[in-house]
């Protein structure tokens, strides 16, 4: 059987008008036995569509905010930095792979991504917009692959079935997150807060999402080499 080929979307910087890769995602896929590929940044709907027949899975990143008009709303101003064609490529990839069954894998904004392109909306500011009885701090300081706080998962999910247990400690760096949850995705965990921490879509071979960052901790941490393991395997499968 040969290694499975995942496509792993690129990260973008402004500044300095590079494409760039964190190389946790890399090496985590590589450890587990796939072979971990940077796409180009591209809204070409041939080229996407090619990536998306050609590759057995894709690994949605970390980044940018996503822009408010993705879910009908108007930028607030503590909205962070947005990347509209970073936006447009995703959601075209996504739509194709859940076409073709394609596993997709998403961490922290690849969590608000999926969500946004299903139907639902975000807080474009936790400390800002979200109110809880319980204080959860979501935006950690370095070093980013320790804990920051507990994760319960909820049973019967297929991140249950992956890391066979309910509760978990995990690392946390975003400002954004769920606020509304839209049928076509089921929630399989939750922070203290109530903040939903990942989600899954049923009747599909592997769509998966976590707030957190197991490409940080995969070196020290069994459940998060678990995520790389469970995705990288079905992505054998599919090929």
């Amino acid at each position: 059987m040969r290694k499975p080929m995942i496509g792993v979307l690129p990260l973008y910087d402004s500044g300095k008008d590079s494409y760039w890769m964190l190389p946790g995602y890399m090496k985590a896929i590589e450890n587990e036995g796939g072979i971990p590929v940077m796409l180009p940044l591209t809204t070409d709907k041939e080229i996407i569509t090619a990536l998306a027949e050609n590759f057995d899975g894709f690994l949605f990143t970390g980044g940018h905010d996503i822009n408010p008009k993705m879910y009908k709303e108007t930028a607030e101003a503590f909205c962070g930095e947005c990347c509209d064609e970073r936006d447009e490529m995703e959601k075209l990839l996504f739509d194709r792979a859940i076409e073709l069954d394609k596993p997709a894998f998403g961490i922290c904004r690849g969590l608000q991504l999926f969500n946004v392109l299903s139907g639902g909306s975000l807080y474009q500011d936790i400390p800002a917009q979200m109110v809880a009885e319980i204080a959860v701090s979501h935006k950690q300081k370095p070093p980013y692959a320790d804990p920051s706080h507990s994760v319960h998962i909820y049973k019967g999910t297929l991140l249950h079935d992956i890391l066979q247990t309910e509760d978990i400690e995990v690392n946390s760096y975003h400002h954004q997150g769920i606020k509304t949850l839209p049928a076509a995705l089921t929630a399989a965990a939750a922070a203290e807060d109530g903040l939903v921490e990942a989600v899954t879509m049923e009747n599909k071979r592997f769509i998966l999402a976590v707030q957190w960052h197991p490409e940080f901790s995969y070196t020290a941490d069994s459940n998060s080499r678990r995520l790389f393991s469970a995705f990288v395997n079905a992505c054998h499968i599919s090929n």
